[in-house]
Formats: C-alpha cells, sequence, structure tokens
C-alpha cells in the first residue's frame, strides 16, 4: 500500500520520525508540494496525508486509488470535504492535540502586551539601565491582568482552558459560542452577545473554527466596538479577521494593541499591513508547534490511520 506526506516538514523537521506511519506501508515524506506535483505524487496511493496542500475535487479527481485522507492538523478546510464523501474517501483530522501549547501562546502574546519584556531586556543590554538615575525605569505603561475582563470568541477546548488561565489571574471572563455549555462552575463567567464581549472585554481572544459565517467576524465595525485600551489576540485562523481593518484600528488608536500568530494569507506578502501597525506583535504561526504538541499530533495521525485500516474510523470529519 503507498502513502504519502505531501507536506511533512512543519510537523518533522527533522526532531520527530515517521516510523509509526511507515510500518502501514511503503511510506513517501516529502517537505512540500507544489500543486504542480500533487497528482504525480499521489498516483496509485491510497493514503494521503498533508497540513495545508489543498486537495480540491480537480486534483482528487485524477486519483482514483485514493481510500483516506489524514490531515495532519485540527481543521480540514484545504480538503474537498464533501467531494471526498461522495467519492467515499474518508478525511480525518486531528483534533485536541495542540490545547495546552497554543493556550500558552497566547498568555505568552498577551502578557508581553503588559509587560513588554523583550522592549526592556534589550533597553538593558543597550546599557540604559546602568546609565539610569534611579534603581528602575519602565518604557512603556505596565499592566495588571487581575480585574480586568477577557472575552472568549469559542468557547471549546481550547478556549475553556484559556479561560481558565485567565481565572488564575483574576481576570473576569465573557463567552461568546455558537452552543452554550454549563460553566455554572465558574463564579467569574457570563455568556454574552458578540456585540456586548466586544464593549465591554479589556482582552479579546478568538479561539472558534473559521467557517464562512466565522470568516471575517474581526472586521472595522467589531473593532469600532472595543475599548480604546483593548487588547486582540489571535492564535487560532487568520482569515477570522480582516489584516487591513486590525491594521489601521491599531494605527488610529482605536484599540491599544494586538498579539497574532496567524494572518489571513500563509505566508503573507511583504506588504501586509499589519507588518507596520502600531503596537502589533506577530509570530509565524508556532502556536501548535511545540514538540510535545507536534509528538501528539503525530500519534493521533498514527492511532486515525490504524483505526480506519481495522474499520473502526476515528476523527473522520465527512461521515
Amino acid at each position: 500500500m503507498k502513502l504519502v506526506v505531501l507536506d511533512g516538514y512543519t510537523l518533522n523537521p527533522g526532531d520527530l520520525n515517521w516510523e509509526g506511519i511507515k510500518k502501514f506501508g511503503d511510506l513517501e515524506v516529502h517537505d512540500r508540494t507544489p500543486e504542480s506535483q500533487i497528482v504525480e505524487r499521489c498516483q496509485g496511493a491510497e493514503i494521503i496525508f498533508t497540513n495545508k496542500t489543498p486537495l480540491r475535487e480537480a486534483i482528487l479527481s485524477q486519483l482514483p486509488d485514493l481510500k483516506y485522507i489524514g490531515v495532519l492538523a485540527t481543521g480540514y478546510n484545504v480538503v474537498d470535504v464533501d467531494y471526498a464523501k461522495a467519492r467515499g474517501i474518508a478525511v480525518a483530522n486531528v483534533p485536541g492535540y495542540g490545547t495546552a501549547s497554543v493556550v500558552q501562546m497566547t498568555f505568552a502574546l498577551l502578557l508581553e502586551l503588559c509587560q513588554h519584556v523583550q522592549s526592556h531586556s534589550d533597553s538593558v543590554r543597550q546599557g540604559d539601565w546602568a546609565a539610569s538615575p534611579d534603581f528602575c525605569y519602565w518604557n512603556y505603561p505596565l499592566i495588571e491582568l487581575e480585574g480586568k475582563t477577557i472575552g472568549i470568541i469559542g468557547f471549546g477546548s481550547i478556549g475553556q482552558k484559556v479561560a481558565d488561565i485567565a481565572t488564575a489571574f483574576g481576570m473576569n471572563i465573557i463567552g461568546f459560542s455558537r452552543t452554550r455549555s454549563d460553566q455554572s462552575h465558574r463564579k467569574n463567567f457570563k455568556w454574552a452577545e458578540l456585540n456586548e464581549l466586544l464593549k465591554e472585554s479589556d482582552v479579546v481572544s478568538v479561539h472558534c473554527p473559521l467557517f464562512p459565517e466565522t470568516q471575517g467576524i474581526i472586521n472595522k465595525d467589531s473593532l469600532r466596538l472595543m475599548k480604546r485600551t483593548a487588547f486582540f489576540l489571535n492564535t487560532s485562523r487568520g482569515p477570522l479577521m480582516v489584516d487591513q481593518d486590525l491594521a489601521d484600528a491599531l494605527n488610529e488608536g482605536i484599540i491599544a494593541g494586538a498579539g497574532i500568530d496567524v494572518l489571513s494569507v500563509e505566508p503573507p506578502s511583504a506588504d501586509n499591513p499589519l507588518f507596520k501597525a502600531k503596537n502589533c506583535l506577530i509570530t509565524p504561526h508556532i502556536a501548535w508547534a511545540t514538540k510535545e504538541a507536534r509528538s501528539r499530533l503525530m500519534g493521533i495521525a498514527e492511532n486515525n490511520l490504524s483505526s480506519f485500516l481495522n474499520q473502526k474510523p476515528i476523527n473522520i470529519v465527512n461521515k
């Protein structure tokens, strides 16, 4: 049985191994695959793994042997799942592998916005502390989280874990979600509609899936509802926000700052407006990428395939 990994480098740049998947057949692993080479590389393959390489109808229709697509991520919008279902091709994703790492990154961005650790460290190394007449100094306002309110858009496993950590910081929680689970154990929590959340929150963090109804949910209109002192965080999906609208809001002082790990197009163009936006932290989509999280991802992907081959499929997104 032929198995192909189309874009394995980001999952495993060399610090993991593919042995768990290699045991199922003849495995070909490609670091990256341009669209023009997908069909050629996948001819005769029954199993394909993809992270971000798109598998649309025009491609899938040329792969008659294909039975299973393993998405090496939680989001599966890179695959035409409806066409795959019509063809009888199972599509499985990997949920839950990166919750702790994404939450950790969310607070890394928030704490940097509050404390400006890197800037102050750079200042000290440049000699500013040694030249200071006082025992301390700060170059930016420093912000305490206790008593502040965080609005969490999307209250699944990641959103709830963000709420747990925010609670440890003494924050109040406002949640917005398509479905409202029982959160009665949280004494610092309330559900709200989106506009209310945006108006009342000191921090707005998005953790919802990317669907047509959530694309561009953070835009010029929603940003204008936020406090001028508020921070915006996105460690979820880039297209949940409109890059230009966020840049404008930062540059015009509509909100105070942003910490984002994703952009609407990745890799971004060199002229993305957020690169020059005021008080905007940007990291290159690394919230998921701790070795621990990638190891879990690899293990779940292996288990997904094993379960499928044993006719007990799990994590199938196009049943």
